[in-house]
């Protein structure tokens, strides 16, 4: 089948069996091996941040010379999940397919989502705090701090409609990322798939609900470390304003990733296999 598209890797209808039966595995993790698995994605997630503000923080680069760079550093973040292995909420969403398959309960889904949600943000987050405590801030005299302080308090600035929005397109890209990885035999596939779609998001000012776990914390953390002059819309960085940003943009994620990718995907390849496929052996 994969040499009907001219390339050694999986077609799209393997990518989505591989999907629905990952699905089925993800699901059945034991609760403290899923919440361990969605800390470390959190950090995964947090480093590739990390690296995107040390790029951007650079004023000599263009607008667009930046974003793209910066992108291509973040994508150390997925590329850490997916190769080393972690439990990422909004790729996560691809379990959609498993679920509509009837091959997990509506319990085990909710389970995964909410696990790894509430475990990502202890990963970020706990991740900036040992940044802030590092004085990261203080590389390229100051301007990786103010930087920080800049991007978390527009992010807290984003109408919901405009965070909703984002949502939706960041995940979608995310969702397409993993979707490509599994199309790959070996690491340095997966990687390449990874690249380009995270890059993308990040590159077109796209909001991700984990990123944003690492982002607004930050922020918040380093206000006080750093000069805050000429930084627009200090006055909405602050938890609540955390929250307000994180709502919309985890419904967006949601709809992105389940619906626009996992769903469509599952109706395209999967729909009418739910009652003929075998449930693979899985950890308990």
């Amino acid at each position: 089948m994969p040499e009907l598209f001219g390339f050694d890797c999986y077609s799209p209808k393997e990518i989505a069996e591989r999907v629905e039966n990952v699905g089925v595995t993800k699901a059945k993790l034991p609760l403290l091996s899923m919440a361990a698995l969605g800390v470390l994605a959190g950090g995964f997630i947090g480093l590739g941040a990390l690296y995107f503000i040390v790029v951007v923080s650079d004023a000599s680069l263009g607008f667009a010379v930046g974003r793209v760079i910066g992108g291509v550093a973040f994508s150390l973040g997925l590329i850490l999940v997916v190769v080393a292995g972690a439990e990422l909420f909004t790729g996560n969403n691809l379990l959609v397919m498993a679920w509509v398959a009837r091959r997990i309960s509506t319990a085990k889904l909710l389970q995964n989502l909410l696990v790894s949600y509430g475990a990502n943000f202890v990963g970020a987050a706990g991740l900036a705090v040992l940044v802030t405590l590092s004085s990261h801030s203080n590389m390229a005299g100051g301007a990786v701090g103010k930087t920080s302080v800049t991007i978390a308090a527009a992010k807290c600035a984003l109408p919901f409609g405009e965070a909703f929005f984002k949502g939706i397109l960041c995940n979608v890209l995310v969702c397409l990322a993993v979707w490509l990885a599994m199309a790959g035999r070996n690491v340095a596939d997966k990687i390449l798939a990874i690249v380009f779609p995270i890059s993308a998001f990040v590159a077109c000012g796209f909001e991700h609900s984990v990123a944003n776990m690492y982002f607004i914390p930050l922020g918040i953390f380093m206000r006080s470390h750093v000069p805050t002059d000429g930084i627009a819309h200090l006055d909405a960085l602050t938890w609540p304003g955390f929250v307000l940003n994180l709502v919309p943009v985890t419904l967006g994620n949601l709809l992105g990733g389940a619906g626009m990718v996992g769903l469509v995907y599952y109706v395209i390849y999967r729909r009418g296999t739910a009652r003929s496929v075998a449930t693979p052996t899985a950890p308990p």
